[in-house]
């Protein structure tokens, strides 16, 4: 009986940065029609938070609002690595500055230059 008690969440309790995370990769993966990796990828086998075609992301989240984000250089570098392990051409970071907060998205110049091909084409058609 005490050992349910324990398991149970009191009221305003602060959840765990885990629980914001998964909450974050699971939106990537439907906004962008992506897989969520298994426990963040943190498999020998399997790399990245959310596998698309051609692209492994890494998602960065607050556990609360916040006016700023830092983008590591590592956090980059690590991604890269792990894309071209994973066999996609591109890596790329989601991070937001909070819970419920949208996601910006870090992209390398040659994946920029292709999303600014694909838009120009699209008015053109």
């Amino acid at each position: 009986m005490e050992g349910r008690l324990r398991d149970k969440k009191v009221e305003g309790e602060k959840k765990p940065t885990r629980y914001f995370s998964d909450k974050q990769e699971k939106s990537v993966a439907s906004r962008l029609r992506g897989k969520q990796t298994a426990n963040s990828g943190a498999t020998p086998f399997s790399k990245g938070d959310v596998l698309l075609e051609d692209v492994l992301m890494e998602c960065k989240t607050k556990t609360k609002d916040s006016e700023s984000f830092t983008i590591h250089k590592e956090w980059i570098d690590k991604n890269t690595r792990e894309a071209l392990f994973m066999g996609k051409k591109y890596g790329a970071i989601a991070f937001n500055f909070g819970p419920n907060q949208p996601n910006y998205y870090v992209i390398d110049e040659e994946l920029m230059e292709i999303l600014i091909d694909k838009l120009k084409r699209n008015e053109g058609a």
